[in-house]
């Protein structure tokens, strides 16, 4: 049953383009901002909405194609909101959504899907203004002198930003904006959407249990968060675990009951920025901290910088540690670790290929194929004889068979295939640190460990 704003609205409107209502709509509750003011987001959108719905009523204003709630919710939107991507922002199957121009925008989902968006920004400017609307949530600020920006909306949405003078300035902005992990998914998400087999997953959860620090490698977007996130998910309730991310924080491991009681063990740090270098704190100065907090595993969000030295000296002191970074394979991720060391000391390639191989006896090499799937292409042991004689072994492996068009898609077709079992040294620090020899033994004859 219509209303009877919306009955009025219907009988005798005065039509005209949303943006030209938009703009109206603008100045009439720019005079209203003042009583606006509410410190309960809910008060202040039922404030907003008032107003709009009074605006549209009391000049009969319209747009073709929209009824009335629907015209007054896209108003909203645009002005307390992020225009049309916020529904885009908060779905729960959306990953990542890819601005080029104000007029070419890209949406990627969970299940593989890169489409354009159903709408575009009005102009160059009204993608600048939404744009610099979502930086305001980080107290950052785009202009002619700060063009590249990196920010976050919340804990699990970060975006990078790319403005005039470094774009076009008739393309508006450049951005991408990565919602981590929207669907938190579990084993099973995993097992079905051959990422990984449950041999795989079992071996990395139990190694991380028990003591055994990694490092997950691949290049952005490849779902290394998402993967890291579900690993220290299943590390027991009564262990601590302390996660350090840069910025913004995008863990969420924290486990509640029905009655909202905390079940586990978690504490989520973030770094944080001064305009004055020595009230800095950086990922660096937090692990330094983490170490006297008596943490079980510690989770270095991603080591890009000099942390990733500090991560090696906490893993090799006994801690398990699990980290990320960049880099194009398994074998790769330990020269990739020591650039990074080597910002933080001089010293010679091989003393510290030594220190990080020590320090993360297995690398995951993740990758998100052609076909928009993501898997785990390889995990790899660094096994370290009496010698101290350094070598790789993998221990499993994505096996890509085919790569082919159909219907205009790529479909990649492959298997998993498990290499090698872990080495006798891996073994034993496993049984030392914990983990029971029936358990150990189901994982080496291929089984489901529990």
């Amino acid at each position: 049953m219509m209303d009877n704003a919306s009955l009025f609205f219907s009988q005798d409107t005065n039509k005209k383009d949303f943006t030209e209502v938009l703009h109206e709509v603008q100045e009439y509750l720019s005079s209203k901002y003042a009583t606006l003011i509410s410190h309960n987001p809910h008060d202040q959108k039922q404030q907003i909405m008032a107003y709009i719905n009074k605006f549209l009523t009391d000049y009969k204003l319209g747009v073709e194609g929209l009824d009335f709630d629907v015209l007054a919710e896209k108003l909203y939107s645009e002005m307390a909101e992020f225009s049309f991507l916020t529904e885009y922002l908060f779905s729960n199957n959306v990953e990542e959504v890819d601005i080029n121009a104000w007029n070419c925008i890209r949406i990627y989902y969970s299940d593989g899907r890169i489409v354009p968006a159903r709408e575009n920004f009005n102009s160059p400017s009204h993608a600048v203004d939404v744009i610099r609307r979502i930086l305001h949530k980080s107290g950052m600020i785009l202009d002619f002198s700060q063009p590249v920006i990196r920010g976050h909306l919340s804990n699990k949405i970060r975006i990078t930003v790319f403005g005039n003078p470094v774009t076009d300035h008739d393309k508006g902005v450049a951005a991408s904006i990565r919602i981590i992990n929207p669907q938190k998914l579990g084993r099973e998400e995993f097992i079905r959407n051959e990422t990984a087999t449950p041999e795989m997953l079992d071996f990395l959860s139990l190694s991380l249990r028990y003591g055994v620090s990694m490092c997950v490698t691949g290049a952005t977007g490849s779902g290394k968060t998402t993967l890291m996130s579900w690993i220290l998910s299943t590390i027991p309730d009564d262990k601590r675990i302390i996660t350090i991310e840069n910025g913004c924080r995008e863990f969420d491991l924290v486990k509640t009951d029905k009655d909202g009681n905390v079940m586990n063990n978690v504490v989520h740090l973030t770094t944080k920025e001064s305009d004055d270098p020595k009230q800095n704190i950086d990922q660096e100065k937090l692990l330094e901290f983490t170490l006297t907090a008596n943490p079980d595993v510690i989770c270095v969000g991603e080591s890009k910088s000099a942390e990733a030295m500090a991560a090696q000296e906490a893993a090799r002191t006994g801690h398990a540690v699990i980290t990320t970074t960049h880099a194009n394979s398994c074998s790769a991720t330990y020269y990739r670790l020591v650039t990074l060391c080597r910002q933080k000391y001089s010293m010679d390639e091989k003393t510290l290929h030594n220190l990080v191989t020590e320090a993360f006896p297995i690398v995951l090499f993740t990758k998100r194929l052609e076909d928009n799937t993501r898997k785990i292409m390889e995990i790899t042991e660094c096994e370290i004889d009496e010698n101290g004689h350094r070598s790789i072994r993998t221990l499993f492996r994505y096996n890509v068979i085919s790569n082919n068009y159909v219907d205009g898609k790529v479909q990649i077709t492959g298997h998993f295939e498990k290499v090698n079992d872990i080495s006798s040294g891996l073994k034993k620090r496993l049984l030392e640190n914990g983990m029971p020899a029936n358990i150990l033994n189901e994982l080496l004859k291929g089984g489901t460990a529990t």
